[in-house]
């Protein structure tokens, strides 16, 4: 699922409609009501972790009495020929729906004190956001088919301007639930506490990705951080060195940052070890599926060469699977 760094490039993404009016909307998403969003202005962009947020208002104009073009074409149940009429619309609701929307979410158990109301995008794999464009087949399908990706959401906006997300949960909430300072991408990103939870006696590849502590940081940051920090995998924090530590955690800030950089830039990444067979000295790679007892097993590359095990509490080598 897409990381930290891909899903800031996809509130940078959003942010140009901040302060624009829905007009019209598409997408196939069950979760929650797509129609809800016509009429009401996006009024806020942030991104916390993995995690898209999007606020929403009730709009006080230009779509009050008018109609826009937008919102005629979606009411006679016009599609959108850059879908090739597969995109379902909607049609704009008054402004007392509006209202009464807004009201019951400002009732509800997890609503916010105020008139506006958050969407969280959660992503999954090869989820994305596009802006202005949909997204193409660039392979057949099992089928053998060329069938372009059915977008979950399409937000189309008076400027004639549209977002569309793909691959995402969505739920409506109170507002972003995240902590700015485990945010690996935050310049309020607390180095203390991140240490901190370093020290844990579990092994360092399941501490990494506790977004308690690193929100953002995912499998692919995981595994090229312990790369570049020449640490095993499955090496208990508690056994590491405070110099150690900085290291990785320097690693883990400066990889991020690189990435995202090389994302506004369109490059892609060029990973040292992730789904890699060698090292870039040379060595072989080991793999395995790794992950805390009874939780999620997340795939590891390393290099037993350039990452050796380090003996753990107990004085035993650090387990390999």
């Amino acid at each position: 699922m897409p990381e930290g760094p891909s899903v800031r490039k996809f509130q940078l993404l959003t942010s140009p409609f901040v302060g624009q009016v829905v007009a019209k909307v598409g997408g196939s998403s069950r979760k929650i009501s797509v129609n809800d969003l016509n009429a009401l202005r996006l009024q806020d962009s942030q991104v916390h972790g993995k995690n898209l947020y999007l606020a929403f208002v009730a709009a006080e104009g230009p779509l009050g009495p008018e109609e826009t073009v937008l919102q005629r074409e979606a009411a006679g149940g016009a599609s959108s020929p850059a879908q090739g009429g597969q995109e379902q619309l909607c049609a704009p609701q008054t402004r007392p729906q509006v209202e009464e929307l807004l009201q019951s979410r400002s009732e509800a158990p997890d609503a916010a004190e105020g008139p506006s109301s958050w969407l969280r995008f959660h992503f999954g794999l090869f989820g994305s956001v596009r802006a202005n464009e949909f997204s193409r087949a660039n392979k057949a399908n099992k089928r053998g088919d060329w069938k372009d990706p059915i977008p979950r959401l399409v937000l189309h906006f008076e400027s004639r301007g549209f977002l569309v997300f793909y691959n995402c949960r969505m739920h409506w909430c109170s507002s972003p639930r995240a902590d700015p300072a485990s945010d690996i991408l935050s310049v309020e990103f607390h180095r203390g506490r991140a240490l901190d939870a370093l020290r844990s006696p579990d092994p360092i590849c399941h501490i990494l990705l506790d977004q308690r502590y690193f929100s953002g940081l995912g499998n692919i940051i995981k595994n090229e951080i312990l790369y570049l920090a020449k640490i095993h995998p499955l090496t208990q924090g508690s056994v590491l060195g405070l110099s150690d530590l900085e290291r990785l955690l320097d690693c883990a800030t400066r990889f991020s940052s690189d990435w995202l950089h090389s994302k506004l830039q369109g490059k892609g990444l060029h990973p040292q070890i992730y789904q890699k067979e060698l090292c870039p000295l040379g060595h072989a790679v080991m793999k395995g599926t790794l992950g805390p007892p009874g939780g999620f097993k997340r795939l590891a590359w390393w290099c037993p060469q350039c990452q050796p095990a380090v003996q753990s509490g107990d004085g035993d080598p650090a387990p390999i699977t």
